[in-house]
């Protein structure tokens, strides 16, 4: 006995998808009717009724080609644009790794004397765009950056701008060492110190790798420098030590370069 729709009365007949062009099949069913307690088809010659396998891409692929259709032009420019951007930031970046030049990192570098040693360490380094906050302010600093000589290390910041730049690079040290302000506060014995801090581009012939340095140095020692010459723990810091020297006279003379902030440990 056969079910609601008998096997037999199946017809498929290929066809052709009128946009795709994919073959597909469209069957005839003999519509059967019930009898009684059983499925039983019909002898009456009732009319055949045809099914079509519905195809749920037709919508999306019309849609997509209205799309290209209308917009290709878009599509083409924007993609071309996207190309020549990468190929001029990728070329930038291999001219920079020649030259060993990295305007937008800054680096934090602590400046101190050890037992008659000059010894410089990283506190930190980041992406200038992280501690500026602003393109505009890190646009200028790296333009900026790269007008320093080997006489004038000192980024040659406007006066008006300064403070910004030097109250951003505060609060990120400050950032660092609030631990220590949190045990002074609540009574724990700590040892602090106020530093002074000063944005350079040390760019005489034997500096490695150019960047924009916040040097951290205690003010107590950059303002009393030895006279004699301290040792290096490397041959490159003597640069270091004649960029110290020039701070000194900077501090001196144009304090609105430099800014204090006491750390705590």
């Amino acid at each position: 006995m056969g079910g609601i729709f008998d096997r037999s009365s199946r017809n498929p007949r290929p066809v052709l998808h009128p946009i795709s062009g994919v073959k597909i099949c469209e069957f005839e069913y003999n519509p059967a009717v019930l009898t009684g307690a059983s499925c039983h088809q019909t002898s009456l010659p009732i009319p055949f009724t045809t099914y079509r396998v519905p195809d749920f891409m037709d919508d999306f692929i019309r849609a997509v080609s209205e799309m290209i259709d209308e917009h290709w032009v878009k599509f083409v420019t924007a993609g071309a644009f996207t190309a020549l951007g990468w190929l001029i930031a990728r070329r930038r970046a291999a001219r920079d790794w020649k030259k060993r030049e990295f305007f937008d990192r800054i680096n934090f570098s602590l400046n101190s004397i050890r037992d008659g040693t000059l010894r410089i360490r990283t506190l930190s380094e980041k992406s200038c765009s992280d501690v500026f906050l602003n393109k505009v302010a890190t646009d200028q600093l790296i333009r900026l950056a790269q007008q320093t000589t080997a006489e004038d290390p000192i980024v040659p910041i406007p006066q008006q701008d300064c403070w910004y730049y030097l109250n951003a690079v505060l609060n990120e040290l400050s950032e660092q060492f609030a631990i220590g302000l949190i045990q002074r506060d609540v009574g724990h014995p700590v040892l602090a110190a106020e530093y002074v801090i000063c944005m350079t581009n040390e760019c005489d012939g034997e500096v490695r790798t150019r960047k924009v340095r916040a040097m951290v140095i205690r003010r107590d020692l950059l303002t009393n420098l030895p006279a004699e010459f301290p040792e290096f723990e490397s041959p490159n810091h003597r640069i270091r030590w004649k960029t110290l020297q020039q701070l000194q006279t900077a501090y001196k003379s144009t304090p609105w370069k430099f800014l204090t902030v006491e750390l705590t440990v």
